[in-house]
């Protein structure tokens, strides 16, 4: 296993080249762990891409070439493995896998590798047996045969990405982003993921239908008229705030607010608020050593225990385990 934030081995599954509609899911995994980030941790991760066919690549007509020295021995000490898609005839017609990948991708699961597919490699992680009896996800146009061909896996078609704490899967396209992005949230603390977030120009964190894990709820839609409301609101995280004091800030009516709020972010303005102090929260316990009774007050949930509350049933786990998790990880200043 590697040091610092972990190895991840990239694994493609096209035997000949990667078709350039594959070349989207790939490039994702290469954006967010292959380029150091040294201002932002002084661990990030160590990545290989590993090709399941001819290493040196005989490309094709519709894709790109793979040159790389990794085969699929080097998912053999990876700390995460990663599946971005497999090739459309093994979704479409059943044609079977590169032969080896399913016992590579169980020899890496069992010596305690983290498994995660984007959007088709779901297909992949099934075939090995990886998915039997847990829930899981991919792109929408291939979850009913996911679900077809694989009856023991709870395939759920309405979510961005699922955690099952050693093996996530996620929808297609953006929703690998998403899925990364989680990733290095729960390696390396939010505001290491929200800062990457930010230089690649995407949402800091978009849901994946796990509870336990805050929406920062980015709006999705073009209002420009609740930016400067939420804007406000974000700065008065420790005052009280209701719905009726956000909408008359807006200069609207409470049922006009509370509808488009809900249609910009998918979340209704009290529980707005609440993933917003939740976040507050958690960036003060990263990136300082205030008591959690302080922490409470400036975040806005009031006592330490109904921040320890509302942390528990959100987060996963109290407001003393995220700290000692990402406290030291926190970037200097």
């Amino acid at each position: 296993m590697s040091t610092g934030a972990g190895s991840v081995a990239v694994v493609v599954a096209e035997e000949i080249g990667v078709p350039s509609w594959d070349l989207y899911e790939l490039s994702i995994p290469f954006t967010v762990f292959g380029k150091p980030q040294p201002d932002l941790s002084d661990h990030w991760y160590d990545l290989r891409l590993c090709a399941t066919g001819e290493r040196e690549g005989s490309g094709s007509e519709f894709g790109l070439a793979l040159r790389t020295p990794y085969g699929l021995e080097g998912l053999a000490g990876a700390d995460t493995v990663i599946v971005t898609s497999v090739p459309d005839a093994c979704v479409e017609e059943g044609r079977p896998l590169t032969p080896g990948l399913t016992d590579a991708l169980r020899a890496a699961h069992a010596a305690g590798a983290r498994m995660v597919s984007l959007c088709t490699g779901a297909f992949a992680l099934a075939e090995a047996g990886l998915l039997d009896g847990r829930r899981a996800t991919a792109h929408w146009m291939h979850t009913a045969q996911l679900a077809a061909r694989y009856p023991k896996v709870t395939v759920d078609d309405s979510v961005l990405y699922v955690d099952d704490g050693d093996v996530l899967t996620s929808a297609g396209l953006t929703a690998g982003v998403d899925l990364c992005l989680h990733l290095v949230r729960r390696d390396l603390g939010a505001h290491v993921a929200n800062q990457l977030a930010r230089r690649m120009v995407v949402p800091a964190h978009r849901p994946g239908g796990q509870a336990q894990f805050i929406d920062l709820s980015v709006p999705e839609t073009d209002d420009a008229g609740l930016g400067p409301v939420l804007d406000w609101a974000r700065a008065r995280l420790d005052r009280p705030l209701t719905v009726d004091d956000l909408a008359r800030r807006a200069a609207m009516s409470p049922r006009t607010f509370y509808r488009r709020l809900r249609a910009a972010t998918g979340t209704t303005p009290l529980q707005w608020l609440l993933n917003q102090r939740l976040a507050r929260a958690q960036s003060l316990l990263e990136s300082t050593d205030l008591p959690v009774e302080r922490i409470g007050e400036l975040s806005g949930l009031g006592t330490a225990n109904n921040l320890r509350h509302h942390f528990l049933k959100q987060v996963g786990v109290s407001p003393g385990d995220y700290r000692r998790s990402f406290f030291s990880r926190r970037p200097a200043g």
